[in-house]
């Protein structure tokens, strides 16, 4: 045992050392965002003076410690908050909607015979397998049509059917125990009650697994904004504006990309456990 357990030591500090490098980011932009925003300038102007016989100088510490930056995109000028506040009503519309469609299309794929579901998830397959660039075109004709151009629905209503949440969550379905849904039905369970109280409980990992991904899809949300907010950039969610606003540096760029990052990685944390064991629970199907 002990000999395994030194067999594991190297591993372990590559893959400790790696995810160091990769979070290194992350650390650096909430460290920076406790500079004060003249510090912040004073730093970024140096950013343009490379010298390749030299290292970057980095700043592990603030000269003082401040909340002027947040005090700054919080109080003072709520430009980036405004666009923050977009992201999160896309990101939370779109959840909602995918929670109502994708578990019940999924369900009805899974469990039900009927004429045209191997058509209909024929589709959903194709859909999956498509970029953006190629369903562009038909879909700002369709939103054009439905006068939904320039407005948020052109972002909330194509998000909602999601191929990828339908197929994995069907996938999944279809290994569930027959002998579940007969056990619930001789109890006198319907079709809803199955869904709601036999087939969601049991999803629950794959469902905590989706949502989790899906909003990291909501927030980074960059192509479907360009596309069908042609003429309303104040509907622009902050993932497509935050690099026009930092592109001179205002001293408060690195606050904002905290606050940016913060929503993701606490939804990381709330669905930690449903995501593990959702990747565990796919690969045993």
């Amino acid at each position: 045992m002990h000999k395994a357990h030194k067999r594991h030591i190297a591993p372990r500090l590559l893959l400790a050392a790696f995810a160091a490098l990769l979070l290194l980011p992350v650390v650096m932009t909430a460290l920076y965002s406790f500079f004060s925003p003249e510090e912040i300038r004073a730093f970024m102007e140096t950013r343009g003076s490379y010298n390749a016989s030299a290292f970057m100088e980095i700043k592990l510490a603030p000269d003082m410690f401040s909340l002027s930056q947040y005090y700054n995109i919080l109080i003072e000028d709520m430009t980036i908050l405004r666009y923050f506040v977009n992201s999160a009503m896309y990101a939370a519309a779109i959840l909602l909607l995918q929670a109502l469609v994708v578990p019940m299309t999924a369900y009805a794929l899974s469990r039900f015979r009927f004429r045209g579901r191997d058509a209909i998830f024929f589709v959903i397959l194709l859909l999956m397998l498509l970029p953006f660039q190629v369903t562009m075109v038909p879909n700002v004709l369709t939103l054009r049509a439905l006068g939904l151009i320039d407005t948020v629905w052109a972002i909330i209503l194509p998000m909602a059917i999601a191929p990828f949440y339908i197929f994995l969550l069907r996938q999944y379905m279809i290994g569930l125990p027959a002998e579940m849904f007969e056990a619930a039905q001789i109890d006198g369970a319907g079709t809803g009650r199955c869904f709601l109280y036999v087939a969601l409980p049991v999803c629950r990992p794959v469902l905590g697994a989706a949502a989790a991904l899906s909003f990291a899809d909501c927030w980074n949300l960059v192509e479907q904004p360009l596309t069908y907010l042609t003429t309303r950039k104040e509907l622009y969610p902050l993932s497509v504006v935050f690099n026009q606003l930092t592109q001179k540096s205002t001293g408060v760029e690195f606050a904002g990309a905290a606050l940016y990052m913060l929503p993701a990685l606490l939804i990381y944390l709330f669905f930690q456990s449903d995501i593990l064991e959702g990747v565990q629970l796919t690969e045993l199907k």
